[in-house]
Formats: structure tokens, sequence, C-alpha cells
């Protein structure tokens, strides 16, 4: 007798046909998330590695049942993301402890500067940058991810109400914020929300 045992079963029990599935599934909506969330592409790919390695390693802890399995990787995604952050600052306040060096021109800086879509999520993220952390997680993980309040909630492991509280204080902020802008975005869902889906 054969048993179709679900992907959630499958993952958890190690099978690693069924993980493969699930990185074919959703490595795009983590990259987007991860892109979104640092406001540029370097590193994104390191950050998605570092998500379906914990993931790998947390594989018995996710949910037996439930439909999509995006909200439990975007909150190991966050997760991720957190610490990255923490390792940055602690790295950063290291170098500030260095004697200076000589400075070079950049010129591949210069060259992603002209670049239109860096330009749009810089500004996007410059915003978001004003927003409480828990405020800008939420933002992202409903808004630029797609994920409802209860997936949202179970991404972060906080109750809906604080899911619903902590989008629409970051909506009316980034409102303020993006009052004098026309538009942040074309539109395209591989870049940055316009002002009209902040504003929803």
């Amino acid at each position: 007798m054969v048993v179709n045992l679900s992907q959630r079963a499958r993952i958890r029990a190690g099978d690693t046909a069924a993980f493969g599935q699930l990185f074919e599934d959703h490595a795009g909506q983590v990259y987007r998330h991860v892109v979104r969330s640092t406001g540029g592409w370097s590193g994104a790919e390191d950050v998605v590695s570092l998500t379906f390695l914990e993931a790998w390693r947390l594989r018995e802890r996710l949910r037996p049942d439930g439909d999509s399995v995006l909200p439990w990787l975007l909150g190991i995604a966050t997760n991720v993301l957190r610490n990255t952050r923490r390792a940055a600052r602690r790295h950063a306040a290291a170098l500030i402890r260095l004697p200076p060096a000589e400075t070079m021109p950049d010129f591949a800086d210069e060259i992603v500067n002209r670049m239109r879509d860096s330009e749009q999520l810089a500004a996007a993220t410059a915003a978001l940058s004003r927003l409480r952390t828990a405020e800008r997680e939420v933002f992202m993980l409903c808004v630029w991810s797609g994920l409802d309040y209860a997936q949202a909630a179970e991404a972060l492991g906080v109750p809906i109400g604080t899911v619903r509280s902590r989008l629409s204080r970051a909506r009316v902020k980034l409102r303020q914020l993006t009052a004098d802008r026309d538009q942040v975005m074309v539109g395209r869902e591989d870049a940055v929300p316009s002002t009209q889906e902040w504003n929803r």
C-alpha cells in the first residue's frame, strides 16, 4: 500500500526531493523579500541561502497543517535578516576603530546609481528606514510579499491584532513621508511598491 504524504510531512521527515521542490517554488519570493528588506541586491543571495539552510535545520518545526509554507519561510528570512543586520552593525563598529585608509573612487557605485531600479529601491528603503523595525517588517511581509494578516502573524509569531495595528501605523507614517512624491515605482512585481500600494 502506497501512502501519499503531503509536502509538509515529507519536508518534516527530511525528504530532500520535497525540500528541493520547496526551494524551487519559493526561492524567488524569498529573494524579492530580502532585496526589498535590505534595499539592494548585494548579499541577497547569501541571505536566501541562509534562510533555506535554517529552514532545513528547523524543518521539524514546520506545522503539519496549513495551506502555504511561505509564511514559515519568510519568518525564517526575517530572523536571518535581523541577525545579519546585527552582524553588520558589529562589523561597522569594528571598522570605525581601525585607522582610516586611503580611499579610492568606486566606479561601480557610479554605474549602479544610474540604474533606475536602484534609485527607486533606495527611495523606498529610505522611507521605510524611518519606521520602527516591527512596523517595517509587517509592512514588507503584507504589502511587498503579499501575506495576509494571519500569514504575517504566523511568520512573526505575533497575534493578528498586532499585525493589523503595526501595519496601520506603518501606512500612516509612510503616507506622511511620501505625500510629496508622485510615484516611487512603475508597478513591476520585482521592484518596490508604488505610493498607491503604500497607502492601501
